[in-house]
C-alpha cells in the first residue's frame, strides 16, 4: 500500500458542504419530529453549521435552499457566515411544493407555469450573484405516475428549452448543476431519470452545465462508481450530493449502510483528478437527520467521507495497475481490498491534532456544552424544516 503518511498529505484538498436543511427537522411521508436546539433562522443553521467546520476542517461552506433559506440582504448573510469561519455554497432551487408545480414545473405543458418555474431560478442566480455562489443545483420532481399521462418526448423538448433559459442567465464564472434521480414523487416516468439524461440535456447546454450525482438516487445494485468515473473521464462531473441507502432515497448518513461503496467512489475521485478545489467537482452532503441529533450526524458524515477517502488514498495504483495489466486478478483484488480494510481511524486522529484540531471531534462536540446552550436559546418561534 502506499506509505500512511503520504496517502494522509493528500486529505488536505478535501472539503464537504453541508446542506442548511439538515439541521432543520425533517422527517418521512407520515410525521416529522421537532428536537429541542433546532434552527429557526437561516442564521442559527449556518451557526451550527460552523461547529461542524470547527471541530472537523471539513466543512468549510453552507449549501442554500431557496426559498427555505430566503433572506432579505444575502450579502449580509454571506458576511455573517464568513464571520463563523465558513461560506455560502451551493444554491439550490425549489420547484416541488408549490400548487402550481403538481403537474411539473420546468417540463409543464402551461408556459405560464414553465414562466414561474423559470424566474424561480432567476432569484437563484440573484441569490449567487449577491453571496459569489458558483453552483446553481437543480433538481427536478417533474414525472408522470401513469403511462399516457404525458407526452416524455415533448417533456424533453421543454425541459431543454427551460434550462437553456436558465442557463443564459449564468455568469461567467457560474454553473448549473443538473440532479437526477431514478423514481420519486413520480413513479411511471421522471423527467430526469438518470445520469444519462442529465449529461445530455446539460451537455447540449454548453460547459457551464455539469452533472450533479446523488448517491440514494439510483435503482438497486447500480455501480455508482462506473457513473463517477465516466462523468469524470467525459468533464461532466460537477457534483455529489452524498448519503446513504438501504432501499431508495433514503438520506441516511453517507457510508452508513455500505461504506465499501463509499471507498469505490472515492477512489475512482481521486484517480479522475476529482478532489481538491481546482477540480471542478463539489462534494456536498444532501442528508436528512430524522431520530438522530443533526450536527453529531453531520459530524459523522463528513468524518466518514474524510475516512473512505483516507483509504482510498492507501491504494497503491502503481501495483494495482501492474496486477491489471497481468491478468492477476485476485492480486488486483486484494491491493484494492487491502486498502479498504486498513484502520486509518488512529491515524486520521493524530493527523487531525497536529493541525489543531481534536482527535475526537464528536467527543469534543459532546463536552463543549454547544447543544445544551442552543437547547436553552431556542425556544419559541418556528424551528426550520419541511412539514409531513
Amino acid at each position: 500500500m502506499t506509505d500512511m503518511a503520504t496517502a494522509l498529505n493528500g486529505l488536505d484538498q478535501l472539503a464537504i458542504e453541508v446542506p442548511s436543511w439538515a439541521y432543520g427537522n425533517s422527517g418521512t411521508r407520515f410525521k416529522v419530529f421537532g428536537t429541542p436546539g433546532t434552527p429557526r433562522t437561516i442564521e442559527e443553521k449556518i451557526a451550527d453549521a460552523a461547529q461542524v467546520h470547527k471541530l472537523t476542517g471539513l466543512a468549510p461552506a453552507v449549501a442554500l435552499h431557496i426559498p427555505w433559506d430566503k433572506v432579505e440582504d444575502y450579502a449580509a448573510l454571506d458576511r455573517y457566515a464568513k464571520d463563523l469561519g465558513v461560506g455560502l455554497g451551493t444554491v439550490n432551487s425549489n420547484t416541488f411544493q408549490d400548487d402550481v408545480y403538481k403537474f411539473g414545473s420546468l417540463t409543464h405543458l402551461d408556459a405560464k407555469v414553465r414562466r414561474q418555474a423559470i424566474d424561480h431560478h432567476f432569484e437563484c442566480i440573484d441569490v449567487m450573484d449577491a453571496t459569489g455562489s458558483r453552483d446553481l443545483k437543480i433538481w427536478l420532481a417533474d414525472g408522470t405516475n401513469y403511462p399516457g399521462q404525458g407526452d416524455m418526448r415533448g417533456r424533453q423538448d421543454r425541459l431543454a428549452e427551460s434550462l437553456q433559459e436558465i442557463y443564459a442567465r449564468l455568469g461567467d464564472n457560474q454553473r448549473l448543476v443538473l440532479e437526477y434521480k431514478f423514481f420519486e414523487p413520480a413513479f411511471y416516468h421522471m423527467d430526469v431519470p438518470d445520469w444519462g439524461t442529465s449529461y445530455a440535456q446539460t451537455l447540449a447546454l454548453g460547459e457551464k452545465a455539469l452533472v450533479c450525482l446523488d448517491t440514494g438516487h439510483h435503482a438497486p445494485g447500480t455501480n455508482i462508481e462506473f457513473i463517477v468515473a465516466q462523468l469524470l473521464r467525459l468533464g461532466k462531473l460537477g457534483s455529489f450530493d452524498f448519503n446513504s441507502r438501504f432501499y431508495a432515497d433514503d438520506d441516511l448518513i453517507v457510508g452508513a449502510a455500505d461504506p465499501y461503496q463509499l471507498f469505490r467512489i472515492m477512489y475512482e475521485v481521486i484517480r479522475g483528478d476529482g478532489l481538491g478545489p481546482d477540480s471542478g467537482v463539489a462534494l456536498m452532503l444532501d442528508q436528512c437527520h430524522n431520530l438522530e441529533e443533526k450536527i453529531p450526524g453531520q459530524i459523522r458524515s463528513v468524518l466518514n467521507v474524510q475516512e473512505m477517502t483516507a483509504r482510498a488514498l492507501l491504494v497503491d495504483r502503481v501495483a494495482l495497475a501492474e496486477a491489471q495489466n497481468d491478468g492477476d486478478v485476485l492480486g488486483a483484488n486484494a491491493i484494492f481490498s487491502d486498502a479498504f480494510y486498513t484502520d486509518v481511524r488512529p491515524a486520521l486522529a493524530q493527523w487531525r491534532e497536529e493541525r489543531g484540531l481534536p482527535g475526537d471531534p464528536l467527543a469534543a462536540f459532546a463536552a463543549s456544552g454547544y447543544q445544551k446552550k442552543i437547547n436553552d436559546e431556542r425556544v419559541g418561534g418556528t424551528q426550520a424544516g419541511w412539514g409531513a
